[in-house]
């Protein structure tokens, strides 16, 4: 049994006639349960990786072993221990919610196809009516999908995806076009789903914020990773907090800060900002100051800005 859910060595993607390649030379590694962003800017090779790991698109040099199977030798297996939810929905609109699961289902040998839902296997059954409510769709059974909302579109497709109990589920893009509520109920329900069935996840997303919740932070520009950590560690390297002052006695802060030797730089907003390591350090600084101060607060920094400030380099 591999160590890893996903083992990628030197990835490379080159299309024809291009200059330069798509993916050039990546290497990381995902470990079973492990919830994993891959995040980048539009061309970063974000979408053409994850098409690589879900066998839908041939790579040009490199290994990939995806659930300790080797891409090059083992596809089919590895088509069975995954699920994908893709960018567009794949969904067929003139049948219902069922019966786009049941279609899935029979690909995927879950069950012998039958023409009703009543007459299909009972296991089938009451896994379809476990994952529908699940997502708080049970009542939406037999009912077309060209009714749906986007949410509920991206929640069938989500139960579609775990009805062959997938090892490892790929999301490209999962929540583009919803609106903010629908983004929540989405994630919501895949994390009790990945809790509850220790799948691993691997996203790609323009959502920084749907990152902030990973264990690990992979972030590519022009095919190659730029760095990859927790969320925690690559804010910390990469946007420092800030302890952010007000006074009506501004003279006489500034002086005193000067005498203690405290680097700090002014903001826009009359604020003094003065860089910590962590909230321990701020602390230690507020402990000593004399100067009265009409507001002060910690800044930490999102995931969405350390990003914007790597990939701006």
């Amino acid at each position: 049994m591999s160590a890893f859910a996903i083992e990628v060595k030197n990835l490379t993607k080159r299309y024809k006639k291009a200059e330069q390649n798509s993916v050039d030379g990546i290497s990381f590694t995902v470990k079973p349960g492990e919830f994993v962003a891959f995040l980048g800017p539009n061309g970063a090779g974000k979408t053409t990786t994850i098409s690589i790991l879900t066998t839908t698109l041939e790579k040009t040099g490199g290994e990939v072993y995806v659930n300790g199977k080797n891409l090059a030798e083992d596809e089919a297996s590895i088509r069975r221990d995954i699920g994908i939810i893709f960018q567009k929905p794949t969904l067929d609109e003139q049948l219902s919610a069922e019966e786009n699961i049941r279609v899935h289902a029979g690909l995927y040998g879950v069950a012998p196809f039958r023409p009703r839902f009543e007459l299909m296997d009972s296991t089938y059954q009451q896994e379809v009516r476990r994952l529908l409510a699940l997502v708080g769709l049970e009542a939406e059974l037999h009912k077309q999908v060209k009714t749906f909302s986007g949410g509920m579109k991206r929640k069938l497709e989500i139960v579609r995806s775990l009805i062959h109990r997938p090892k490892i589920l790929f999301l490209d893009e999962p929540t583009t076009g919803l609106d903010p509520v629908s983004r929540r109920g989405i994630w919501q329900y895949l994390d009790r789903i990945r809790k509850e069935q220790g799948i691993t996840v691997f996203l790609t997303t323009h959502y920084l914020d749907e990152a902030e919740g990973c264990d690990k932070v992979i972030i590519v520009k022009d095919g190659r990773i730029l760095l990859e950590g927790t969320p925690a560690s690559l804010k910390q390297e990469l946007k420092e907090s800030a302890l952010l002052l007000q006074t009506d006695e501004q003279a006489k802060l500034i002086t005193e800060l000067g005498r203690k030797n405290v680097h700090f730089t002014h903001e826009d907003n009359n604020e003094i900002r003065i860089e910590v390591k962590d909230p321990t350090e701020a602390q230690e600084i507020m402990r000593t100051l004399q100067t009265p101060l009409t507001s002060f607060r910690l800044f930490s920094p999102t995931l969405e800005e350390a990003y914007v400030k790597l990939i701006e380099n």
